[in-house]
């Protein structure tokens, strides 16, 4: 009987040897399963969250689109606009400067006429003529700005442009009779000759400094709405340049 017992013992010793280890796997496999379905579940919800900023990015990105679409319509009209008023500046600076060329023609016509005559016809050191294209203008220059001889410079310059009608020097000669008769108080035999430095030779750095006095004599004849056109006519042609800051200055006292 005692040695059924003993093998009873060992029979159940047995089992239970086997089946702690089986239970210890069933453990771990349950412990595993959880983790996985904690991380499947993180995962889930990551996966969320960036389908949601993709969805709101892209949302962000029509709403850019949009704006981008309706600003560039505004700008577009804003373009269109601006041409149409540089378009009208246009056509006023050109009434403008031709207004003045006319009306400085017609009330110097014979006063210039007169002087050129008696340039030409002169005998005096003023307008005697070396020949010399470049001396006969530095005379001229020397006459105004070193003598202050400023009846004789006239009547220098006045030669000069006449003996020498193709000289490059055409353009500043005509800008100095236009200073020199505007120093004199001769407003519109000087407004003749910057109105010639503008039509003539509207390419030279002296076009800008020309038109703009060409403006200021307007104003100063009381003619705001053609010195306007004129002021914006500078504008428009010498952006940048120092006749166009004098004119936006004086345009804006207007």
């Amino acid at each position: 009987m005692n040695r059924n017992f003993r093998y009873r013992l060992l029979g159940l010793s047995l089992l239970v040897g086997i089946a702690a280890p089986g239970a210890a796997i069933a453990a771990s496999d349950d412990e595993r399963l959880t983790q996985l379905e904690r991380i499947s579940n993180a995962h889930g919800q990551l996966l969320t969250q960036l389908q949601q900023q993709l969805s709101d990015s892209q949302r962000d990105i029509d709403s850019l689109r949009g704006q981008i679409q309706t600003n560039q319509y505004q700008l577009e009209q804003i373009v269109e606009r601006q041409k149409i008023i540089l378009q009208q500046i246009d056509e006023l600076g050109s009434k403008g400067a031709s207004s003045a060329a006319s009306t400085a023609n017609t009330s110097s016509a014979s006063t210039a006429a007169t002087a050129g005559a008696t340039a030409s016809t002169s005998t005096g050191a003023a307008a005697a003529s070396s020949g010399n294209e470049k001396q006969d203008y530095d005379n001229a220059v020397t006459l105004a700005l070193e003598k202050k001889q400023y009846d004789d410079a006239i009547t220098a310059f006045q030669s000069f442009v006449k003996q020498y009608p193709n000289s490059s020097y055409q353009p500043n000669a005509n800008y100095w009779l236009g200073q020199l008769n505007y120093n004199k108080g001769k407003k519109d035999d000087a407004s003749y000759y910057f109105a010639t430095v503008v039509k003539n030779y509207p390419k030279s750095p002296k076009a800008s400094e020309s038109m703009l006095k060409v403006g200021i004599i307007m104003q100063e004849k009381g003619e705001k709405d053609k010195a306007k056109a004129v002021y914006q006519r500078i504008i428009s042609l010498y952006a940048n340049s120092a006749s166009a800051k004098q004119a936006e200055k004086r345009l804006s006292a207007l």
